[in-house]
C-alpha cells in the first residue's frame, strides 16, 4: 500500500473557503452576514450534539461527504485539531491531488459545504469532545464513503 503526506496548513478564511467556511469570534451583537455559518439544515431535522472522539492518529484511507446539508465541527476546552478535506465533485470520487489538510485552532469552527469530502477529525490529545451540527439522520441516510484502501492500495498521512 501507498502511502500520501498531506502537509497540514494553519486554516485561514480563504484557504478554507473551497470546501466551506472558517467561523472565528466575532462581537455579541454583530448582524447576521455573510462571514456567519451559511447553514443548509432544511432537508431534515438540525441535530446538535457533542460528539466524543479518542485519538485514531493522523492515518486515514476512507474520506466521506454529506449531500444533502452543510456540517459544522469545532473542538471543545480550545484543542487544536485536524481535518482533511476535497472539495465536492461531480462523481463518486473526490479528487486525490485536491486533497487538502489543515490545522484548526481550538477558537473557532468550521462549515463544511454540502458535498466536501473529509477525514476527521484527528488529534493528539488521547480524547477530545466536539461539538457537531448536522441533520439528525445524516449518519444513516446521507453517509457516503470512500474507501481508498479499497479501491486504489492508497492511504493517507496528516504531517
Amino acid at each position: 500500500m501507498n502511502t500520501i503526506k498531506l502537509t497540514a496548513e494553519k486554516i485561514t478564511v480563504e484557504t478554507f473557503k473551497p470546501y466551506g467556511q472558517l467561523i472565528t469570534p466575532s462581537k455579541d451583537g454583530k448582524l447576521y452576514d455573510e462571514d456567519d455559518a451559511q447553514l443548509n439544515l432544511q432537508k431534515g431535522i438540525p441535530r446538535f450534539y457533542i460528539m466524543r472522539l479518542d485519538k485514531k492518529g493522523r492515518k486515514f484511507h476512507a474520506i466521506t461527504r454529506h449531500s444533502q446539508c452543510t456540517q459544522c465541527l469545532g473542538s471543545l476546552e480550545g484543542k487544536k485539531w485536524l481535518m482533511a478535506v476535497a472539495p465536492p465533485c461531480e462523481g463518486d470520487i473526490p479528487e486525490i491531488d485536491k486533497i487538502q489538510a489543515f490545522e484548526i485552532p481550538g477558537n473557532c469552527f468550521i462549515k463544511l459545504e454540502v458535498g466536501t469530502w473529509h477525514a476527521g477529525p484527528h488529534f493528539d490529545h488521547e480524547i477530545v469532545d466536539f461539538y457537531n451540527l448536522e441533520l439528525s439522520d445524516t449518519n444513516e441516510v446521507d453517509h457516503y464513503t470512500y474507501n481508498f484502501k479499497q479501491e486504489q492500495q492508497l492511504e493517507f498521512e496528516i504531517v
